[in-house]
This record gives structure tokens, sequence and C-alpha cells, in this order.
């Protein structure tokens, strides 16, 4: 076959890529292009638009999962024109999700003697929307029974302040009270002497988390269910405990095998975990199991026709591709129980290493030390007077590519500002040496510098992930 100048069809194959007319050109933003162009130009086109972002490699702020072997990717690639709620074109799909909804109950030491059930999510946040939902629901069901005014006053939900903002819009969406256990410097997650001082007949349960978002610390949720169970004895109006778990419900069972915050506990009626976080999926899955079918409403289940068949669905969601579910039981298959333990260990070593080097420098408080969930949060000691503060190393840290959020802590520690970095598993020892480096000379050069701000920076620029 000739090519040439009267062959002009090939000849746009053939055009250098940047000597095309569409490179020459600004890329339409916000209205369609009048005529089609090239695939080949519109894929250069659009991932030019995206070389000035930060590398997720070595974005330190996020918990979500930033690599997957290439196996997983092939098959994810491969399957993401699944609809994951059409379960009667895809039942061989359908049936991997009940797989690893089965999984996880059993490695959250759900009964097998009870009725246990559970579905995936989007991620955490439709999980929490859900298990918030029931308890709703179901305290409905028990006030009406015993004759209680629901039209008095709002019903409420106890949580510390260390909420996730997923419950701030779950408590907005359903007009439910947020009741909001403060933290304070003695008590960096939900305060137990304090907790049930917020309950009522009107709350719909409380909420432990396992894994605060600010800090990474845990709730004692051992020592909750004690309290709640106590509670419980003495009314006609129990409450119950969801587990928000979206960040340590994929590490804990593995790490720490031996610690009560699961289906153990009595009170505990349901938990919520992203498998797109130590569950090791990209972007976005999340689960939410209940010990029992008792405590799922049957109002918050669906019965969809149209799609072939007759199918129930609980999901806020619907229409979405079913390639992290597939992702997930990849993993599952892939890793299998010793396999997930030996990559969290390794992310732990890598978490003390951090730790360690952090304390070396002899300026920070370590709020969190990483020992549990591999996330370390810290401070600027009191008696340290220096020309810089956290917003200014996270800048400098950025200079390297590296993104360290810095932030204000919740409601009655609003003037403690805090440094938080997530280990994932993909940050290796290797990396975690070139991280150590960079940090002590970025304090180096703040040091060296006239380097003084005071300014504010809105926590949304460094926003978080569940």
């Amino acid at each position: 076959m000739l090519y040439g100048k009267h062959n002009q069809k090939e000849e746009k194959y053939l055009k250098p890529i940047f000597g095309t007319s569409e490179e020459s050109n600004d890329i339409p933003k916000y209205e369609l292009n009048d005529e089609s162009i090239e695939p080949r130009e519109a894929y250069e086109l659009v991932k030019d638009e995206l070389l000035d972002e930060g590398n997720a490699r070595l974005n330190l702020a996020t918990f979500c999962q930033t690599y997957m072997e290439p196996e997983a990717e092939k098959l994810m690639s491969e399957t993401l024109s699944k609809n994951a709620i059409d379960k009667s074109e895809y039942p061989r799909t359908a049936d991997l999700e009940n797989r690893c909804v089965n999984m996880i109950a059993k490695l959250w030491n759900a009964d097998s003697n009870q009725s246990y059930l559970g579905t995936s999510t989007i991620g955490s946040s439709e999980a929490c929307m859900l298990g918030g939902m029931a308890m709703k629901f179901n305290w409905r069901k028990n006030a009406l029974k015993q004759g209680l005014d629901i039209n008095k006053k709002k019903p409420n939900l106890v949580i510390s302040s260390g909420y996730q903002v997923c419950w701030e819009k779950f408590c907005v969406y359903w007009d439910i009270e947020l009741r909001t256990v403060p933290i304070d410097l003695d008590h960096m997650s939900m305060n137990m002497e304090k907790v049930m001082d917020y309950v009522d007949e009107y709350t719909i349960g409380i909420v432990g988390i396992l894994g605060i978002t600010y800090t990474g610390q845990y709730d004692n949720i051992e020592k909750l269910d004690s309290l709640v169970n106590q509670y419980n004895e003495k009314t006609d109006f129990p409450v119950y405990i969801h587990v928000d778990a979206a960040s340590g419900g994929f590490y804990t069972p593995f790490m720490e095998p031996e610690l009560k915050w699961d289906f153990r506990l009595k009170n505990v009626i349901s938990i919520n975990a992203s498998g797109h976080k130590y569950g090791l999926v990209y972007p976005g899955v999340g689960w939410i199991v209940w010990r029992d079918k008792k405590y799922l409403p049957e109002e918050l289940v669906f019965k969809v026709s149209y799609l072939g068949g007759e199918l129930p669905t609980m999901a806020i969601n619907f229409s979405h591709s079913a390639s992290q579910i597939i992702g997930q039981y990849y993993n599952f298959v892939r890793f299998g129980y010793t396999g997930y333990k030996l990559i969290h260990q390794r992310t732990h070593k890598v978490s003390k290493y951090i730790a360690d080097e952090i304390n070396k420098t002899n300026l920070f408080e370590l709020v969190n030390d990483g020992s549990r969930l591999p996330v370390i949060c810290y401070r600027i000691k009191k008696n340290k007077d220096l020309k810089w503060n956290l917003y200014d190393l996270s800048d400098r840290l950025l200079m390297h590519g590296w993104q360290v959020p810095a932030y204000p802590l919740p409601e009655n520690l609003e003037t403690e500002v805090v440094q938080r970095i997530v280990v994932r598993a993909d940050l290796g020892m290797n990396m975690a040496h070139d991280f150590a480096e960079d940090f002590n000379s970025a304090i180096e050069v703040l040091n060296k510098g006239i380097i003084h701000s005071d300014k504010k920076v809105p926590l949304k620029k460094y926003g978080f992930t569940h």
C-alpha cells in the first residue's frame, strides 16, 4: 500500500500527534466540539490535561488504594461493562459478590447460626447510609410499639466528633440530630465516660469508629458494647452499635485478631468497611454486613423485576460497574488470609519506621504513632519556637511530590493543627527512606529560610476520602 499526500485517510494517522491541528488549539472545556476528532488525538489531549496533578503513589493524604497487580487491572478492565445491579444478566458476578459478603462476614466473626447478610456499595459512605437507615427504621418501629411520640423531636445519632463527613450527610439527608461526643487531648477517640450521657429514647444508635479519619485512632468498641449492654437492661428503648470500620475493617482482623470490635460483641449489629482502603482494591467499593436479617428492615429491600426476573436490592446507588467487586474477589483469591497478613505486617513496619524518623527530629509530638492502623498523626511540640508551621511543611514536601495534609482537629480542638501520613500497601520501605530524606530536607530548608506563615488553609484543600 502506498502512502502519500493524496491518501488523506492514512495521512491523518501518520501525521505526528503534536503536528495535528487539534494540538494547535485549546481543548474544549465547557461545550462540545462541533466535529469529532481522532481517538489518539483525544487521548493525548485528555492525558495532557492530567499531567500537572499529583502522583497518586506519593499521595500520603488518601486512604484509597493506588496500586493493584497488572493481572487485577486486566481483569477489572475486561469487566468494566458489567452492571453490578443486573444480577439476572450477570449471575456469576452476583455469585462472586455473595461470596465476598460471606468471606467478609466470617472475617468479622459473624455467627453462622444467625442469618447474616450484606451487600457491596460504591464505598463506605453509601454503606454508612444503609447502616444508619436500618437503625432509624428499627428505632421507629420500636418507638411506635412503645407509644413514644416520634413527632415530638428529631431522632438522634451518637458519634464522636472525629466522625467522617458521610455521617453528617446522613443526618442532614434523613433529618436526624447528630449528637457528637467531643474529643479532647486526653480522649482522642470516643470518650467512654461521657458517651451514654448523649443517649435517650430518641437515639437510633451509636456509631463506633475503627480508624478515625483525623488521627487513625480506634474507638474502644468493646467498652462501648459493655456500656450499651448496661443501658439496654434498664430501658424499653434499646440502642445498638454500628461500627464504621471504613479503614480498620480489612486491617485489624489480620493484625489484631484478638481485638474484640466486631460481631463477637453482642450489641454490634452492623459493620461497614471500604474495600478500596486496606481491602486493597481501587476506588470505589465498600461493604456492609448485618449480623442478622432482623436488623435490616424489610422496607429497605426492594424487588426489581424489569431487569429480568425479580431480584432484591438494598443499595442506594443503582447501575454501576461490577469491576471493583470482581477486583475484591480477585484479591481474596489471590492473597488469602496469609497474603493479607503479610502485606499488612510489612505496611506496619513501614509505618513504625516513619514514626521513628519523625520522632528523631525532636520537633513533633505524635498524636498517633501508627502502632494500630498504619496512620501517623503529629503536631509541633508546644515548646518549639519555630518560624514555620505545618502548612509550610506541607508546601515544602509538595515540592518533592509528597502530599501530606495539615489541618485543624474537630470541634473542641480547632486550634490544634496536625499533619497526617497514611501508610498504604504500596508504600514500600525504599520509598519510606526517600520520604524520610525529603522530610528532613524540608525541615532543614524551613529552618534556614525566613518563612513564617499565619495563613489558615481551608480544610477542603486537603480534603479527606471514605
